[in-house]
């Protein structure tokens, strides 16, 4: 059955089938209620938009990756073993819950009209944001309309400060903070008080945390904090290439290098393997996150586990649990992190 014959059957034009279809305003609530009998007693599908007005739920949420440090790089994304793990689960328990999933990158402040955009068209029920900067601002724009989101990593502070308490927003976190004190603590019970940092991107909250977890567990323990240690890779592997050769230069290595996650690590490992600077003899290397190639590593790589797939699960049961029961309220899930001993750290003479 096309439009056209839905048009015959209630008696109206063609167009009139579209504006009901695409919930326009302008639309007589008389005329609209004959069009949607007809496309109800037929079973007329022919697009999302019309499933829910007929009655039904459309069944699709959006995933919308945020990485606009990567506008020149965008297909990095699709590479990283990160966001491709987070895709992967995303849709995996979204299938097993019998919904869809509409995948879109976010490259830049004007992308953010996606999201909206998804859910006025009524192709999303739905959406989950992952990646680095959340524009705040946005989010509650989203919120206030009443539609359903969740958002992994982000910063509590910010919906105190925006008032989204009060909205169906959904925020799922690692516990990072707590992570990095565990992991600093581990290479200093090894005997290193010289311990520089590969940083995040402050923009994030997983950035900003552990940042402030290295600060904090440098300070405790009264050991100096170098600025030429403190290395911006802003969790990209290709400016830790740039920063970690600009720090051999300097002839003075730390005894051992935090990386706030597995991608730097990694990066940082190659560029001292290259200049024949031996991991963990000469330097003992941390990571974060766990992904999968930091276990088949040579050496393989001492990181901070972040448990993914239950931040995911969490994170889409909550949303589609939302949708389906038509709940409009906050939630806040934190997930702790797990260290994980390898072989990139080694202990040393207290200094």
């Amino acid at each position: 059955m096309k439009s056209d014959d839905i048009a015959r059957l209630a008696g109206v034009s063609r167009s009139t089938v579209s504006r009901v279809i695409n919930n326009y305003p302008n639309v007589p609530e008389k005329t609209r209620e004959k069009v949607l009998k007809v496309i109800k007693k037929y079973n007329y599908e022919p697009n999302t938009s019309a499933r829910i007005l007929a009655g039904k739920a459309n069944n699709t949420i959006g995933l919308f990756v945020i990485s606009i440090s990567e506008h020149d790089s965008p297909g990095r994304i699709y590479r990283s073993t990160y966001y491709s793990s987070f895709i992967n689960a995303v849709v995996d328990v979204a299938n097993t819950r019998g919904y869809y999933v509409l995948v879109h990158t976010i490259y830049s402040g004007k992308d953010y009209s996606k999201i909206n955009h998804s859910f006025l068209q009524k192709r999303i029920s739905g959406g989950i944001l992952v990646g680095n900067e959340k524009d705040s601002c946005a989010i509650k724009k989203i919120t206030d309309m009443g539609y359903p989101i969740a958002v992994v990593d982000y910063d509590p502070k910010e919906i105190e400060r925006h008032k989204m308490k009060d909205s169906n927003l959904i925020v799922v976190n690692s516990m990072d903070f707590e992570g990095t004190v565990q992991a600093l603590n581990y290479i200093i019970g090894l005997g290193h008080n010289d311990i520089g940092i590969i940083t995040g991107r402050n923009e994030t909250y997983s950035g900003k945390q552990r940042f402030e977890a290295y600060r904090y567990v440098m300070e405790q323990h009264g050991y100096k904090i170098r600025p030429e240690f403190i290395l911006e890779g802003e969790f990209l592997k290709k400016k830790t290439y740039n920063e970690v050769e600009k720090l051999i230069k300097l002839k003075k290595l730390p005894t051992a290098l935090f990386a706030c996650n597995d991608d730097m690590a990694l990066a940082a490992m190659e560029v001292f393997e290259r200049e024949g600077i031996r991991v963990p003899e000469d330097i003992s290397i941390i990571g974060f996150d766990d992904i999968p190639v930091a276990s088949q590593m040579k050496p393989a790589l001492t990181t901070v586990r972040v448990p993914v797939d239950d931040m995911v699960t969490k994170a889409t049961d909550l949303l589609i649990e939302g949708i389906e029961k038509e709940e409009r309220s906050f939630k806040s899930e934190n997930f702790p992190t797990e260290f994980i001993s390898r072989d990139t750290c080694m202990k040393i003479d207290k200094q």
